[in-house]
């Protein structure tokens, strides 16, 4: 019993001593910055639904938001590939791209000739699209692959007749005013959900032919391929992507709140040095 209450008066002393004691000073890192408010994006209602700012490229309905898209099969919300390319009227920079695919059943052909197709961002450069559920192929010519470049990490391709899901995250090169490249292009692929390629620099265009090379360029259209088999397209969006600009106001500084004094980051770290 004595023990019980000494341990009890013991435990409330403790806390009565940190109640009293008054709260330590804290520095707080402000980076100097004064930013624009994000604006506000509703997110598709279910997974794989465009957000409120996606711009729709095929919802089921038509192919209207596409050259020659009249000329490809599109009945009961699917669009099939037949006869031709066809290429968004609309042209793209960064953005993030929604796309789904599907390879034909039964499946026929092996390699490069089973549900060929292609995802070409900014109209020449490929992410490829293949049926590569059981059956080889070259690596960099496999689904999700950036075509002849890079393979992806996983091969996460679903049987035929199933849907495969793209998620892109494309940042477009950038040239200098002589054109010469000044930044490569970057992907990021998530297929059916799985990361397949991370942040990938880009060697230049995708040609079966051609050495990869990179030529100036500005914005330019979304490109799906007609390699000569059936494969099926639905649920196409994407989203232009815009950084959120920011007014530097000051350098980056620490605040201390209880004297209000500001030290310069720099300050603190040539202190560190020295």
């Amino acid at each position: 019993m004595v023990k019980k209450l000494f341990a009890t008066t013991s435990f409330l002393l403790v806390v009565a001593l940190f109640a009293a004691a008054p709260c330590t000073a804290q520095s707080e890192y402000l980076s100097g910055m004064k930013w624009e408010e994000p604006p506000v994006v509703t997110p598709g209602k279910t997974c794989g639904a465009p957000p409120s700012d996606a711009i729709i490229l095929f919802d089921g309905k038509d192919l209207s938001a596409w050259e020659n898209g009249d000329k490809w099969i599109v009945k009961d919300g699917v669009a099939t590939v037949k006869d031709t390319d066809i290429t968004s009227k609309q042209s793209f920079g960064d953005c993030q791209l929604h796309v789904e695919w599907s390879a034909p059943t039964p499946a026929t052909g092996t390699s490069q000739g089973r549900g060929n197709s292609g995802v070409f961002l900014m109209d020449r450069y490929e992410l490829q699209v293949l049926d590569s559920y059981q059956n080889k192929t070259y690596f960099d010519g496999q689904a999700s692959a950036i075509y002849k470049q890079m393979p992806p990490m996983v091969n996460a391709t679903v049987p035929p007749g199933e849907w495969n899901t793209y998620d892109i995250v494309w940042n477009a090169p950038k040239f200098k005013d002589d054109g010469s490249l000044e930044t490569p292009a970057y992907i990021t692929v998530l297929h059916n959900g799985v990361l397949t390629l991370n942040h990938f620099a880009l060697e230049g265009i995708t040609p079966f032919t051609e050495i990869p090379h990179y030529e100036k360029h500005g914005k330019a259209p979304i490109h799906l391929q007609n390699h000569g088999n059936p494969v099926r397209y639905r649920n196409i969006w994407v989203r232009e992507l815009k950084p959120i600009v920011g007014v530097r106001e000051r350098e980056p500084y620490l605040h201390d709140h209880a004297t209000g004094k500001d030290t310069p980051v720099k300050d603190v770290l040539k202190e560190k040095k020295s």
